[in-house]
């Protein structure tokens, strides 16, 4: 009996690790302005500042009838080519899910605006099998600084409940500290 009692933390630990990593993150594409052609942060300024990983969704923002968001292949994206798209998305609240590591290239469905830059590119980061502090993220130069109170563009969906990347700790780290805590005061209880 004492063998298993143990195990049991052991088991709490790799528990919460598995639940913590499988969160994913709702993110909307130009915060609060959405899709629009001039945005008040550009959208390579907005994603090269956030890290996205599988299973992430891009929330599309825009005036159905309006616009609409292309998924594209890289030549089209450099080129602006909204003839042939991968996927077209215009229900002007569109959810894109990041579904694989690598790059994702989005254009307006307006050559006119996507020739004016509003496009994006997203790079997935890829799956890792352990887990590593992340790298500190580069500082925006002053010319590309947001303006204060600028929307990040995080949105945690409901069944995730946790903080924006920005802030929330690597998977796995916060959660064994904490289960650590409970566990111990739990099992000194058991043993009183």
């Amino acid at each position: 009996m004492g063998d298993e009692r143990r195990n049991w933390p052991v088991f709490m630990v790799l528990f919460c690790c598995l639940v913590n990593s499988s969160y994913s993150y709702e993110l909307w594409v130009g915060g609060r302005d959405g899709w629009v052609l001039k945005p008040s942060e550009s959208y390579h300024h907005w994603a090269t500042r956030l890290r996205f990983q599988v299973n992430d969704t891009l929330l599309f923002k825009y005036k159905s009838g309006r616009d609409s968001v292309l998924v594209v292949n890289k030549d089209d994206y450099e080129s602006c080519n909204v003839a042939n798209p991968l996927l077209k998305l215009e229900d002007g609240n569109s959810e894109f899910r990041l579904d694989r590591s690598g790059p994702f290239f989005f254009i307006t469905g307006n050559k006119a605006h996507c020739d004016q830059g509003q496009k994006l590119i997203v790079v997935v980061l890829a799956i890792r099998n352990s887990p590593s502090l992340p790298s500190p993220s580069p500082s925006p130069s002053p010319a590309e600084a947001p303006s204060p109170g600028a929307p990040d563009g995080y949105s945690t969906p409901p069944h995730a409940k946790s903080p924006p990347k920005s802030l929330a700790a690597p998977p796995c780290t916060a959660s064994v500290f904490f289960m650590s805590g409970v566990l111990s005061v739990g099992f000194g209880l058991l043993n009183i």
